[in-house]
């Protein structure tokens, strides 16, 4: 019998690597899930695609042989699943369309779908677009939808049908357990010496013991000194704590109608560094691996003559993320997935809100306290709250942690094996439920270069058209 196949499709292919976090989460999730479910390795196959699987260029053209790939691909699958992506973009992206035509298409060849933790944009009564949304959600093989931000929008965006909703947590608050290290081996069992070679060895013993208390003792025989020379200091010198400072692109702020240029943010980061200085932390700024964060961070180092290794400027992978984060005794990040997985690993931090959905994690996480909105990004307000989430540090509740894998454990289930009986795993279970996530090798590591590299040139020639035209 063929496995059953599963078409994931997630933002897999962003250079921001907290997306590629939340790939890496849900694969680990959805494998958790089958294997809590009954089935083996063997029994399932996991295709994972990007979330734009309908092209933008059939999207412009609707040219229906451009369709092809997405047309194999939903049509081989048994199940779709959406995995964290912000799918519900309407305002100012374009993303609803293809999420639109993905449903049409699984309608057609009759693939179940299930939405999980997925971005969504505030329902919108008189907007067009999401009317359209809206309408394109009711067909039949919708199966669930989570969402990790606004449920109340969900709740609207599904309304009249009986598709069930949830708010969860975003996959990524499992990357520690996903990115967990590698056990160390056991060390070997030394050989067990030999009943000659153990008396040999006693009587050895005895013999040292008997000889030194024959002479005597230092103490006995050395003269009274008397020193003013100070004892030296045993103790090693503490490590500053290090304050991990995550950048982002100079034109979000605009494009989410915040009046926040480039240069206020490079004095904010150079304002806060210096007082972090002042109070005996060392800090280091980095990005999530965005092209335009980074461009942003080179042009800061250039220009302030930053020490480049208080500065990593590019991160192009998962891991090197977490290497930099695991360095962090505390967090201050544009980023949401930075401090999402922060709070993975345990390290305290505080969201700069630029979006919504970053209050809307803080607050699910229960420290919506850490969220700071734009009228209180200085210094002066800022670096008070990491220094109280330091000395407050994280706690979890592990219940709606698990709440994502919960629901897809539920609406996989229905799915696939309907008349199972088997419970969700507990937390705990979880570390040895869901595999754990390798680094990722040399091959990867250039593919995902190049493909960073190719967007790049890529935007930089749409930029010298437009350039031109103007």
């Amino acid at each position: 019998m063929s496995p059953t196949r599963i078409l994931l499709l997630t933002n897999r292919d962003s250079d921001n690597v907290g997306d590629q976090i939340i790939e890496a989460t849900v694969i680990s999730i959805v494998k958790g899930v089958m294997k809590n479910l009954g089935f083996t390795a063997d029994d399932f196959v996991i295709s994972s695609r990007a979330a734009g699987i309908i092209s933008k260029r059939y999207m412009k053209t609707r040219d229906e042989e451009l369709l092809k790939p997405a047309r194999e691909a939903i049509s081989a699958a048994d199940l779709i699943i959406f995995g964290g992506a912000p799918l519900f973009n309407y305002k100012y992206q374009n993303f609803y369309l293809r999420t639109i035509r993905t449903l049409e298409l699984a309608q057609e060849y009759g693939v179940p779908v299930i939405f999980s933790s997925i971005g969504v944009e505030a329902f919108d009564p008189t907007n067009k677009k999401c009317i359209a949304l809206k309408e394109a959600l009711a067909v039949p093989v919708v199966r669930q939808i989570t969402t990790r931000d606004d449920v109340e929008s969900l709740r609207k965006y599904v309304e009249g049908t009986d598709i069930p909703v949830a708010h969860v947590a975003d996959p990524a608050v499992l990357a520690d357990i996903v990115y967990r290290k590698k056990p160390e081996p056991a060390p070997a069992p030394k050989p067990v010496p030999s009943i000659p070679v153990r008396a040999k060895r006693k009587l050895k013993r005895i013999l040292r013991r008997v000889v030194a208390s024959a002479k005597p003792s230092a103490a006995d025989s050395a003269p009274a000194v008397s020193s003013s020379k100070p004892m030296e200091s045993t103790v090693a010198e503490t490590k500053p704590k290090r304050i991990g400072l995550v950048v982002t692109r100079a034109g979000i702020f605009a494009d989410n109608g915040i009046e926040f240029s480039e240069s206020d943010q490079r004095r904010f980061w150079l304002d806060t560094m210096a007082m972090l200085e002042e109070r005996g932390y060392d800090c280091k700024l980095f990005t999530t691996g965005h092209f335009s964060d980074e461009v942003f961070l080179d042009s800061l180092v250039k220009d302030k003559g930053i020490p480049i290794a208080r500065a990593a400027v590019t991160v192009n992978t998962p891991d090197e993320l977490l290497r930099e984060l695991r360095a962090c005794d505390g967090v201050i990040a544009y980023r949401l997935h930075a401090s999402i997985t922060s709070f993975a690993l345990g390290i305290p931090s505080v969201g700069l809100s630029w979006n919504f959905k970053v209050p809307y994690f803080y607050e699910s996480v229960g420290y919506p306290e850490r969220a700071i909105e734009s009228e209180r990004w200085t210094a002066a307000e800022v670096v008070p709250v990491i220094e109280a989430a330091m000395a407050e540090g994280v706690k979890k509740d592990y219940e709606f942690l698990k709440s994502v894998y919960d629901t897809l454990f539920s609406g996989i289930g229905s799915v696939l094996a309907p008349e199972s009986g088997a419970e969700p795993f507990a937390f705990d279970d979880l570390w040895d439920g869901l595999p754990r996530q390798v680094a990722i090798g040399p091959k990867g590591y250039r593919e995902r270069v190049n493909r960073k590299f190719r967007r790049t040139y890529e935007n930089y020639q749409k930029l010298a058209l437009k350039a031109q035209k103007a």
